[in-house]
């Protein structure tokens, strides 16, 4: 899952970060009203941590301009204020959840599991689909009886492909939701292709179908043919 962190305190900044990242989730981070708001706009994201009070602006601004460009992506909302006419607000305006500092990371962690479940997956935190089941928290694949070992970029290309059922999917829609912004330093997007293919081989050689259709001159869809 990608997400964006906009926070200005940088020693918090950096230890979410941290944590994130150990924690298997591909991050973004902003930390005044301009750049998150610029980010909002050119990356789609799944979830965003917000913080409400920015050098530059109101992060109820952005979450205002977020809805209105992705409104499916997740909102904690990360603030030191804790009154209730703020917490109203955000969750008025999008918000799936408010975080009062400070907090331990261990719960921004549940929060996120949470946030993605009901989002994605229905609340459910085991995924069947057909002759298969994936434990998100776990983060595990198991085909007909048999324990699959992915990846990481593996196990995130299944869960996007999860969550986009039936549709196509562009490479560059992978490689942005996937890679973030280090995509801007690649040459080509060949290397999708290395990766959609391992992740195909690896269940078929259980016994699973060929989930993913190739859509010529469009990129992928993860259906049942």
């Amino acid at each position: 899952m990608r997400i964006l962190l906009i926070e200005d305190e940088k020693q918090l900044s950096d230890a979410m970060l941290a944590y994130l990242k150990g924690e298997g989730y591909d991050c973004d981070t902003a930390a005044d009203f301009n750049s998150g708001n610029e980010k909002i706009h050119i990356n789609k994201y799944d979830c965003i941590l917000l913080d409400i009070t920015l050098p530059g602006g109101s992060g109820l601004e952005i979450l205002r301009e977020l809805k209105k460009e992705n409104p499916k992506a997740g909102v904690i909302i990360i603030s030191a204020k804790n009154s209730l006419d703020d917490k109203i607000k955000g969750l008025d305006l999008g918000a799936d959840d408010y975080l009062a500092k400070p907090f331990h990371l261990s719960e921004l962690n549940a929060r996120l599991k949470s946030l993605i479940r009901r989002k994605f997956f229905n609340g459910s935190e085991e995924i069947k689909y057909k002759d298969f089941k994936v434990n998100i928290a776990e983060k595990t694949l198991v085909v007909k009886g048999e324990m699959i070992m992915l990846t990481k970029k593996e196990f995130d290309l299944l869960l996007f492909f999860l969550a986009n059922p039936s549709r196509v999917v562009t490479k560059e829609s992978i490689a942005e939701h996937l890679w973030g912004e280090e995509m801007n330093a690649a040459d080509s997007l060949d290397f999708i292709y290395s990766h959609v293919k391992n992740l195909r081989k690896k269940i078929m050689d259980k016994g699973g179908a060929d989930y993913i259709q190739t859509v010529y001159g469009m990129g992928y869809k993860f259906a049942e043919k």
